[in-house]
């Protein structure tokens, strides 16, 4: 069982589609937290780079639009290209006047180059976003290590009354 069929379960609530963006640079853990938050038997034991994108479909217990971010946090040399990225992403004309909850995943945390969440958090100025809840998890995807942090997050503060939920698209 995934970690948000665990939570709808024992909160006894009813499952319903959630739409989830997951962005972040290559090579960032996308595809790995993806599959780390599905039931442990539609898992994939191989990851494998994803070309172009992917999509998957989850079941949840609220309505709501929301984005997960993910940055190599042992990746300092990009992490101004993943700042230029979100900076791009928070102004695109869907997501710029949306209360659009976003969670940060500061991943691959086991490894020795990496800068801790909040150093990440100072490096994509994170403090500039005042329009939109977020949060961010020091995270180990492979481990499956902060991800269930995250999901309480994303779970509390997705947003079921942003009008704009439905016409989100990529």
């Amino acid at each position: 069982m995934g970690l948000l069929d665990r939570l709808s379960r024992l909160l006894g609530l009813k499952k319903k589609e959630v739409h989830v963006l997951c962005l972040g640079l290559d090579n960032s853990g996308k595809t790995t937290i993806i599959n780390k938050l599905k039931p442990s038997n539609a898992q994939s034991q191989d990851i494998v780079p994803t070309i172009g994108f992917s999509i998957e479909k989850f079941k949840s217990s609220r309505d709501g639009q929301a984005i997960i971010f993910v940055i190599d946090s042992s990746d300092r040399l990009r992490m101004v290209v993943a700042k230029e990225e979100l900076d791009t992403l928070l102004n695109h004309p869907d997501i710029k006047h949306r209360r659009i909850p976003i969670l940060f995943f500061a991943n691959k945390m086991d490894l020795r180059d990496a800068v801790t969440s909040v150093k990440v958090s100072q490096l994509l100025c994170l403090e500039n976003i005042k329009d939109k809840p977020w949060h961010i998890c020091a995270s180990d995807a492979i481990k499956g290590e902060g991800l269930q942090e995250g999901v309480d997050w994303l779970q509390e503060n997705t947003l079921q009354s942003d009008p704009g939920c439905e016409d989100m698209k990529r």
